[in-house]
C-alpha cells in the first residue's frame, strides 16, 4: 500500500501544500516488533496495533508579562523539563464489515491523573465530537484538539488512498490517554499531610504522575468566590498548551500527516522538520484558543511546539475562520483556510546563558487564574488610559534591558568562555553588592557590568508589574511573593526572580549562576515554607517519545528524539 514519500519542502512554505509523509507502523510493546515501509502491503491486523505518544513542555515566562497579548511587544519564553505526555492508540482491534458505512466513530479519552474517563461519538463528515458520557469528565482542549487535528488531516490529504488510511484508522476509533508531569500540579498538600518536609527530595519521593490534587474551595464543585483560584491546584507551567500541543502532534502523526521520527532527518532536514513543527503550532494554536474562547498571545503553545525562544504574537484575525465558523460550515474547509493564513508570528531561538540555572518554588497558594487576570488589566487600561500607557511603557523598556543584556551575556560566553566561566563562578559565591570584586580585567568589568544591569532590569519589571497590580485591582507580584522576591535576590549567587508571566499566586522563579547557588536558595526556600520544584529548563519543544512514559523508569528522563 502507498502511504506517501518525504519530498523537499522550502522554508518559504504555505501549511496547506506541507505534504504527506511516510507512517512508521509499530507493534504494541507488548507484540513483536514490526515496522511497514510506503511500498509494502500491510494487512488490516497490522494496523491494529499502532500507537504514537509525543510530549511537549510546560513554560516560564520570563519578560513580557501583560506586554505579550499586544504586537510587536516581545517575550522570552523558556521551556522546561516538565512535560504532557499523550498516547493514542485504536480503540478497538478489528474494523467490522459494516463500520464503512458509519457516519460516527468512537473517542475515548483517559485522564489516570484525574480519575477520568470521558467517551464520544466523532461525526466522520463534520468531524465535531458528542459527549457521550458524563460532561463532569470532558476536557475542552483535548475536544478541540482531536476536531481540528483530525479535520488537520483531512484538509491535506487529496489521495484516495491516504484517505482510506485515515478513514481505517478514524473508524477503529481513538484511545487517548494525556499525563502531565508532576511539576505541572501542586503536591504540597500530600507532602505535608505525610509529614514530610518542603524539600525537592520530598517532592521526588513521589510517583511519577500522581493523582492531581483540587483546591480545597472548590474541590465538592461548590465555587469559593474568588476567580483567581482555578479548579485544580497548579504551578502555571502553562499545562493546558503542553497538553493540547502533545495532542496535536500525537494525533497528526498517528494519521500521517506529519512524520516527527529520526527517519526524518537527512537531506533538507531543517526545512522538513520547520514544516511539521509550523504545522503543529497552527494546530494546536486554533485548538487551544478555540478551547479557551478566546485568541492569546499563544506563547505557551509556541514554547510548547518550538521550546525556548524570543517571541512576538501573531495576527489574531489569522484564526478568524474559526471564530466566525458559519453554521453547516465544514470544519475541514475552516482548518484548510486557517492553514492557507497568514501567521506572522516571530521567534528566534534562545535560552539562558550558559551556566545559569532556572530554579522555580511553589509558595503554596494554590495558583491563579490568568484569564481573569488579564481580563481585569484591560478593564484598568480603558479605564485609565494614561496611567496604564505610563507604566506599560516603563515595564516595555525594562524588558528590552534585560533582553539585550541576556544577550549580551550569551555572546560573552560564546567569545570569551574561560573568562565568563571565572567570573560566573566567582560571582556564584557572593552576594550580588560583591561582584564588582571579580573586576580584575576590562573583559571581567564588562561582564559584571552585565549581570548587575540584568538585575537592575528585573528589579525595574517588578516595580513596574506591582504598579500595575495595584492600579488593576489584582494580586500581580502580592505582598507575599513580594517578601520571598527581596530575599531570593538577596542571596549569594541569585541574578534574577520574578513572578512568571501575569504573575499571581503561581510559582516564583529564580536564575542562580551554577548549581552551588541553586542549592542554597532551596535550601532558604524551604526553611521560608516554599517548595524548591524539581523542574528546570530545557529548550527542546515537543518530541516524538519512545513509549508510554508511565513504564519508565523516571530516573532515565525517558529516552526523546527531540524536534529541535
Amino acid at each position: 500500500m502507498e502511504l506517501g514519500r518525504l519530498t523537499p519542502t522550502s522554508r518559504n512554505f504555505h501549511l496547506s501544500n506541507t505534504p504527506y509523509l511516510t507512517l512508521s507502523l509499530l507493534y504494541h510493546p507488548h507484540a513483536a516488533a514490526f515496522h511497514a515501509s510506503a511500498s509494502s502491503t500491510t494487512p488490516l491486523p497490522q494496523l491494529l496495533l499502532l500507537i504514537r505518544v509525543a510530549s511537549a513542555p510546560g513554560k516560564v515566562l520570563i519578560t513580557g508579562g501583560y506586554l505579550i497579548l499586544e504586537k510587536p511587544n516581545p517575550g522570552i519564553v523558556v521551556s522546561t523539563t516538565a512535560r504532557f505526555y499523550a498516547i493514542v492508540k485504536p480503540l478497538y482491534e478489528d474494523i467490522k464489515a459494516e463500520s464503512w458505512s458509519w457516519v460516527w466513530t468512537d473517542v475515548k479519552l483517559t485522564s489516570p491523573q484525574l480519575s477520568r474517563v470521558a467517551e464520544y461519538k466523532l461525526s466522520l463528515k463534520t468531524l465535531s465530537l458528542q459527549i457521550t458520557s458524563s460532561r463532569d469528565n470532558a476536557n475542552p482542549f483535548v475536544e478541540q484538539a482531536v476536531q481540528f487535528s483530525v479535520a488537520a488531516a483531512k484538509a491535506l490529504c487529496t489521495d484516495d488512498a491516504k484517505k482510506d488510511m485515515i478513514r481505517r484508522l478514524l473508524l477503529q476509533g481513538l484511545d487517548i490517554t494525556i499525563v502531565g508531569s508532576n511539576d505541572f500540579y501542586s503536591y504540597r498538600n500530600q507532602i505535608v499531610a505525610h509529614g514530610l518536609p518542603l524539600t525537592s527530595e520530598a517532592l521526588s519521593s513521589l510517583q511519577p504522575f500522581s493523582s492531581i490534587t483540587f483546591n480545597m474551595e472548590n474541590s465538592n464543585g461548590v465555587g469559593s468566590g474568588d476567580e483567581s483560584k482555578p479548579e485544580v491546584a497548579k504551578t502555571g507551567l502553562g499545562s493546558s498548551a503542553a497538553m493540547t500541543t502533545a495532542v496535536v502532534a500525537t494525533l497528526l502523526h498517528y494519521l500521517g500527516a506529519i512524520n516527527i521520527s529520526s527517519s526524518t532527518r537527512g537531506i533538507n532536514e531543517e526545512d522538513t522538520i520547520d514544516a511539521h513543527l509550523n504545522l503543529v503550532h497552527a494546530v494546536a494554536q486554533t485548538a487551544h484558543c478555540m478551547a479557551q474562547g478566546k485568541v492569546g498571545s499563544g506563547f505557551d503553545v509556541s514554547a510548547a511546539v518550538f521550546g525556548s525562544q524570543y517571541y512576538v504574537r501573531f495576527s489574531p484575525e489569522v484564526l478568524s475562520p474559526a471564530q466566525v465558523m458559519l453554521k453547516g460550515s465544514s470544519l475541514q474547509d475552516v482548518m484548510s483556510d486557517i492553514l492557507k493564513g497568514k501567521w506572522d508570528h516571530e521567534r528566534v531561538q534562545c535560552s539562558l546563558p550558559p551556566l545559569m540555572t532556572l530554579v522555580l518554588g511553589e509558595p503554596g497558594t494554590g495558583g491563579s487564574s490568568t484569564p481573569s487576570m488579564v481580563g481585569a488589566v484591560k478593564r484598568w487600561q480603558q479605564s485609565d488610559p494614561n496611567k496604564s500607557l505610563k507604566i506599560w511603557s516603563g515595564l516595555s523598556e525594562a524588558n528590552s534591558k534585560l533582553e539585550i543584556l541576556l544577550n549580551k551575556l550569551r555572546r560573552f560566553a560564546e567569545e570569551q568562555w574561560e573568562t565568563y566561566k571565572m567570573v560566573l563562578r566567582g560571582c556564584s559565591r557572593h552576594v550580588s553588592e560583591k561582584w564588582r570584586e571579580q573586576m580584575a580585567d576590562p573583559c571581567r568589568c564588562m561582564i559584571v557590568e552585565a549581570l548587575l544591569g540584568a538585575r537592575a532590569a528585573m528589579i525595574e519589571i517588578r516595580s513596574f508589574m506591582q504598579q500595575m497590580g495595584k492600579a488593576a485591582g489584582v494580586p500581580i507580584e502580592p505582598e507575599s511573593q513580594t517578601q520571598l522576591l527581596d530575599t531570593t535576590m538577596s542571596l549569594e549567587g541569585v541574578l534574577l526572580a520574578g513572578v512568571p508571566g501575569a504573575g499571581g499566586f503561581d510559582a516564583i522563579f529564580a536564575v542562580t549562576l551554577g548549581e552551588s547557588s541553586k542549592d542554597c536558595l532551596t535550601k532558604v526556600w524551604s526553611s521560608l515554607g516554599v517548595l524548591p520544584m524539581l523542574v528546570t529548563e530545557d529548550p527542546r519543544g515537543v518530541s516524538l517519545e519512545s513509549g508510554d512514559p508511565r513504564n519508565m523508569e523516571i530516573s532515565s528522563r525517558i529516552n526523546s528524539l527531540s524536534l529541535v
